[in-house]
């Protein structure tokens, strides 16, 4: 008999270790690196993935947007949960727009990106702090630092979209990839009812390839429905190029 429990917990422990694991999320490919070269001024649009320290790049072709690349997050503070107060050393979660003016080309980080923490939501909060950003160097104090060759080529793109006529640059922060069988793995933290807020938005992006447009309703994030959409010119003229490729 004991022969026979055995070889049945050898057959149904790994059948139960797979169900109670996280749904693989399979990479997307990138666009190929002659298409991506010629994409620089093209609307962009990020992605970060703290638990994955993943912040992902995309360019928009035609009516959708497309991984431009993936970078590998040098660091990040904090641990998972949104930033609510300066000296709390923890890196953002939310949904965070850049225009030029944010841009800091001769930071003592090298580049640096300020993400505009706090927005509207974090104000409604109450939550406070300053010069939240991406930036290289690859050291971080509640900031998402890159290294300085990733924060080139990050820096490059969202400086060209927007001097080529694109209003903001969307940036959407998550704590992880926001699969159904990650958010019940994380359905006891503290912070599960914010990332409930956050999760619409990572759902419209996989479901439509393009940026939710959200708005903060009551002090809550919610998913507004009608896509952020590049400039009409900047669109056009790389309509025929996705065409073409």
């Amino acid at each position: 008999m004991g022969k026979i429990a055995l070889l049945f917990a050898m057959i149904l422990l790994p059948a139960l270790s797979m169900a109670s694991a996280p749904e693989p999320v399979q990479p997307l490919a990138p666009v190929s690196k002659e298409l991506k070269k010629q994409l620089l001024g093209t609307p962009v649009y990020i992605q970060i993935f703290k638990e994955e320290r993943t912040l992902e790049l995309y360019g928009k072709i035609g009516n959708e947007f497309r991984l431009l690349d993936s970078y590998r997050i040098c660091n990040f503070s904090g641990g998972l949960g949104p930033k609510r107060r300066q000296g709390d050393f923890k890196s953002p979660e939310g949904f965070y727009s850049v225009k030029q003016s944010q841009l800091k080309p001769d930071s003592r980080f090298y580049r640096a990106i300020n993400i505009g923490f706090p927005n509207q939501y974090d104000r409604q909060q109450g939550y406070d702090g300053k010069f939240l950003m991406i930036h290289g160097a690859c050291v971080s104090i509640g900031c998402y630092a890159m290294t300085n060759a990733y924060m080139d080529e990050i820096f490059s793109y969202v400086n060209a979209a927007l001097r080529n006529g694109q209003p903001e640059v969307e940036i959407s922060i998550y704590p992880f990839r926001m699969t159904e069988s990650n958010m019940q793995r994380h359905r006891n933290s503290y912070y599960a009812s914010f990332w409930k807020e956050l999760q619409p938005g990572y759902a419209y992006f996989v479901e439509h390839r393009q940026p939710p447009t959200v708005v903060v309703n009551n002090g809550r994030y919610v998913l507004n429905g009608s896509p952020v959409s590049g400039t009409p010119a900047a669109s056009q003229s790389f309509l025929a190029l996705s065409k073409a490729k």
